[in-house]
């Protein structure tokens, strides 16, 4: 019997099997767990344990959570805790620290160095971790995907999407794309001039999500890690005592 990790996000779920400490080959719906079909979720994987972690709305999760039990002799949901794993999380309140961050930290962590982690999904979320797996709090604003269809939503003569990169664009679907991915470019890189500030030397900068690939181009020396929440749905699983495994 397998072991599985399920990461149910606002835009998307995704899914692999535990291998050691960490996710196995990704599997994903690119438009959230609510538009599976059913034969879709019949091709679920089944086994021993279902390691969870989502932050989609509680109806969502819990709809999720029902197909999984039917499939798993046991499902673990992942909440964020003050320490896991070396991580120490600077909220007051735990409980109030996304899961999705936490857990991205706790692969970060791994590496045993300083990090910038940035989540660039239905928003673009910003932590910094120090050496010592010390968390010093973050950022979260909208994603550029979220700043297109908000502005849609306002403005419907303005594209929800397309359009390329210019530092001076010279048509509007262009300077759409120029200034939510550069707004979203420039708070990462002054959350990095700033952990540069508070820890005495430039973090390595981690980033994650749906919405990363188009600004790596844009980000210099980043680092692309896909799996990074599942890597640490993984290494919270094994941190888990057996009684709870």
């Amino acid at each position: 019997m397998s072991d599985w990790l399920f990461d149910l996000g606002n835009s998307r779920f995704k899914f692999a099997p535990l291998q050691g400490n960490r996710a196995g080959d990704v599997q994903a719906w690119p438009h959230g767990a609510e538009a599976m079909p059913t034969d879709a979720l019949a091709l679920l994987p089944s086994g021993d344990t279902a390691y969870v972690a989502s932050v989609a709305a509680a109806s969502l999760t819990a709809s999720m959570l029902e197909v999984l039990q039917a499939r798993f002799k046991h499902v673990r949901v992942a909440r964020t805790e003050a320490s896991c794993a070396g991580v120490r999380i600077a909220y007051a309140d735990p409980a109030k620290f996304g899961v999705d961050r936490y857990l991205a930290l706790i692969a970060a962590a791994e590496r045993g160095q300083a990090v910038l982690v940035a989540g660039v999904g239905t928003a673009l979320t910003i932590d910094l971790l120090d050496a010592d797996g010390q968390h010093h709090g973050g950022r979260i604003a909208a994603s550029p995907t979220t700043m297109r269809e908000a502005l849609h939503a306002r403005a419907v003569q303005l594209p929800a999407q397309g359009g390329d990169y210019s530092e001076f664009a010279n048509d509007t679907a262009d300077a759409l794309a120029s200034g939510c991915d550069g707004a979203a470019v420039a708070l990462i890189e002054r959350s990095r001039m700033q952990a540069a500030t508070t820890l005495g030397a430039v973090p390595a900068l981690l980033v994650h999500g749906g919405g990363a690939p188009a600004l790596l181009p844009l980000l210099g020396d980043a680092q692309f890690q896909p799996a990074l929440v599942l890597d640490g749905l993984a290494r919270w699983a094994v941190h888990q005592p057996p009684a709870a495994r």
